[in-house]
């Protein structure tokens, strides 16, 4: 249409970069405000529980709006929510909260990275975990990677949500790893917290033992896939 006008290529990236800039200007304020006192409440699991009973029906909602969070503002540690999950909503219900928090948060970061590339995981993230990383970049094994780091406690699920954005991972594909590789951390925590709630304390003492061990393992086998990763590429 003659009377229509149409933005220019520096135009479109001049408003794609403000939005970005928005976006994590209000990450950071959220995070400031909210994030910190969040963590302070989920690390006081009775009032935690206090507070969940306080919000009748909409308790489940306004708990899972804190786990899309966490996932978003990735410096959010998840640990104590999924912990104050258990404690709160009991181990079934609590997981299920919180797999669906993590499942809207893990694309909601796949879509806005898809969207904005590389601007918006550096933001959160240093080139050097970036660079990690990059044997993710072979194709034929992609997907197979992305489940076994997140399928693993104590490997940086945060910094996967991000990256796989980068890769040429089909939405579908994430969207499945999204659901299911994440359960055994999710569920041990959960699980976990519940046990507190019950006063079980020394069953709750064996899972998180167990859990903290598997963890360091977890994430130590993850770092020795790195850097084999890494010298073979040098």
């Amino acid at each position: 249409m003659d009377g229509q006008r149409h933005l220019t290529n520096r135009q479109k990236k001049w408003i794609a970069g403000s939005g970005l800039a928005l976006f994590f200007l209000l990450s950071a304020l959220i995070c400031w405000f909210a994030g910190r006192p969040l963590i302070h409440f989920a690390q006081e699991p009775e009032r935690f529980r206090q507070w969940v009973e306080a919000q009748g029906v909409w308790a489940p909602l306004l708990f899972t709006g804190m786990i899309v969070l966490q996932v978003i503002v990735a410096v959010i540690p998840g640990e104590p929510l999924e912990i104050a999950a258990g404690y709160a909503f009991g181990a079934l219900k609590g997981s299920l909260l919180c797999i669906l928090g993590t499942f809207i948060g893990g694309m909601l970061v796949f879509l806005l990275v898809r969207r904005f590339g590389l601007r918006a995981v550096e933001v959160f993230f240093p080139a050097e975990k970036l660079r990690r990383l990059r044997f993710l970049q072979n194709e034929r094994r992609l997907a197979l990677w992305v489940f076994f780091i997140f399928f693993l406690p104590g490997t940086p699920k945060d910094v996967m949500c991000y990256f796989v954005g980068l890769t040429t991972m089909p939405l579908r594909t994430w969207a499945i790893i999204s659901a299911v590789a994440r359960l055994p951390s999710i569920i041990t925590s959960t699980v976990g917290g519940n046990a507190l709630g019950m006063g079980n304390y020394t069953f709750s003492v064996i899972v998180f033992t167990a859990t903290l061990a598997i963890s360091g393992l977890g994430l130590l086998l993850y770092r020795a896939v790195c850097s084999a990763k890494e010298r073979r590429k040098t």
